[in-house]
Formats: structure tokens, C-alpha cells, sequence
């Protein structure tokens, strides 16, 4: 393992992000056709917060949301917003920071993502999916 390469090396470049005009609705929409766990959102090119879908399962109250027989019951999705579900201004990264001191905010955080940053402009995310798969590539 390199001591100091950047998480831009690992990280998802390319972000499925919401706004704040988006919908609950179209949140699980996106996780389900993305098949991803975390959406960070965003206001213009700015994180402002991040949604995950334990936050959906958690306000839906579904218990088998992989099911495709399924149906989830949406309608709490319609008195809610976005932004009265996401984390406001969660911990986040800037891309030159090392992979290892990523992995250690994950691990001491107990978070699964972070949004990557360079300032305030959101250019990727990484998961700690990224992580172990970068590790399987170093043994």
C-alpha cells in the first residue's frame, strides 16, 4: 500500500446526487436503480447534507426493502422533505487526503461514506466498499 495516495484515487467520481427539490420518492428511486446506500445532497455544486437509505427504511418502517414482491409504504415520503431527512452538513473530505486517514475516520466514525470534497465543491464520494476493495488490490 502506497503511504500517501490520495482518496481521489479510489473515490466514485461520478455522483448520483439530489437537491432539495427532489422528493423522498425520487431519493428511493435512485437508490434502487443505482443500487447505492448513500446520496450526498447538494445546492448548486455545494454538499449541504447527505442521504442514506437507512434513512428512508428507517422513516418507512419497511423490513424487507430488497424484496422486489414488496411494496413500501411511501406515504411518509409525501409529508417529509429531503432536507428533513438528510444529515445537514456532514463530515466530509477533501481529495488529497491519504486513503489510510480515510479509512481511519470511517473506522473511528463507524460511518459507511463520505463525501469528497475539493473546498466546498463535491467531486466524489467514498464507501467503505471502495476501501476494501482498494485493500483486495494490495494483497
Amino acid at each position: 500500500m502506497k503511504k500517501r495516495e490520495p482518496v481521489s484515487h479510489i473515490m466514485t467520481a461520478q455522483v448520483v446526487t439530489l437537491n432539495l427539490s427532489h422528493t423522498l420518492k425520487d431519493a428511493e428511486a435512485l437508490f434502487k436503480k443505482h443500487h447505492i446506500r448513500h446520496i450526498p445532497v447538494v445546492s448548486g455544486g455545494s454538499l449541504i447534507g447527505m442521504l442514506s437509505l437507512t434513512d428512508l427504511l428507517r422513516i418507512s418502517f419497511v423490513d424487507n426493502y430488497s424484496d422486489e414482491e414488496g411494496r413500501v409504504d411511501t406515504a411518509i415520503y409525501d409529508m417529509l422533505s429531503i432536507d428533513q431527512v438528510m444529515v445537514s452538513n456532514p463530515v466530509c473530505v477533501q481529495s488529497g487526503l491519504s486513503i489510510k486517514e480515510v479509512a481511519e475516520i470511517l473506522a473511528s466514525k463507524e460511518f459507511h461514506a463520505l463525501p469528497v470534497v475539493d473546498g466546498e465543491k463535491l467531486v466524489g464520494i467514498v464507501t467503505t466498499t471502495d476501501l476494501i476493495k482498494y485493500m483486495l488490490t494490495q494483497y
